[in-house]
């Protein structure tokens, strides 16, 4: 079983950048496909990104696209989100999770997630 820890999290200004990491322990990081959901107050939580297990093959909600960027380090054991032109739309609580598929985009095809951490986007 592989444990995740996000962190990277904050508040921010409209229009500001943040960078999300989750790291992983356990050998078995590399043979996963990684994926980052966010999840605001009263809403379901919501697909955002997903890298295949050697990085070479990204995807995007529409929502993120040519914002965000996501990418892993295998050696590092760890996965990253680079958020860019942040809006108070993508305030939530961000998640990254394991799949076994490439690409998944819901949250029941993910396991082994992660506590979370809160990015807030002010106007």
């Amino acid at each position: 079983q592989v444990q995740l820890v996000e962190s990277g999290g904050g508040l921010v200004q409209a229009g500001g950048s943040l960078r999300l990491s989750c790291a992983a322990s356990g050998r078995t990081f590399s043979s996963y496909a990684m994926g980052w959901f966010r999840q605001a107050p009263g809403t379901e939580r919501e697909f955002v990104s997903a890298i295949n297990w050697s990085g070479d093959s990204t995807y995007y909600a529409d929502s993120v696209k040519g914002r965000f960027t996501i990418s892993r380090d295998n050696a590092k054991n760890t996965v990253y989100l680079q958020m860019n032109s942040l809006k108070p739309e993508d305030t939530a609580v961000y998640y990254c999770a394991t799949s076994t598929r490439f690409v998944a985009t819901t949250p029941d095809r993910y396991h082994n997630w992660g506590q979370g951490t809160q990015v807030t986007v002010s106007s």
